[in-house]
């Protein structure tokens, strides 16, 4: 089992910055990448930013609408990933979650969500 916690959500006007924080116990030596998907209200859960890593080695992708704004990195003493995100839009509200997986196909484990609002 992994479980994930989710912080630094919050409100933020237009243009500002927040940095989404998710640490990682369990089982964390089993996951093979992490990534940070949001739900804004009304619409179905979307993929934002993945890390995948292998040794020291870690590849990032983004989404295309936060490519540029985004940018999502790891601490591995820490057990956690976070998700910088500059230049916020009113779209970029949503709740944020944080997830993890452990054998290469889907994401199996899932933190608990923080939310972002950003005002225009």
């Amino acid at each position: 089992q992994v479980q994930l916690v989710e912080s630094g959500g919050g409100l933020v006007q237009a243009g500002g910055s927040l940095r989404l924080s998710c640490t990682a116990s369990g089982r964390t030596v089993s996951v093979i990448r992490m990534g940070w998907f949001r739900q804004a209200p009304g619409k179905q859960r979307e993929y934002v930013a993945g890390i995948n890593w292998s040794g020291s080695v870690a590849v990032t992708y983004y989404t295309d609408s936060v490519k540029g704004r985004f940018t999502i990195s790891r601490d591995y003493a820490k057990n956690t990933v976070y998700l910088q995100m500059n230049d916020l839009k009113a779209e970029d509200t949503a709740v944020y979650y944080c997830s993890a997986d452990i054998d290469g196909g889907s994401y199996d484990y899932w933190g608990q969500g923080t939310q972002v609002i950003v005002s225009s």
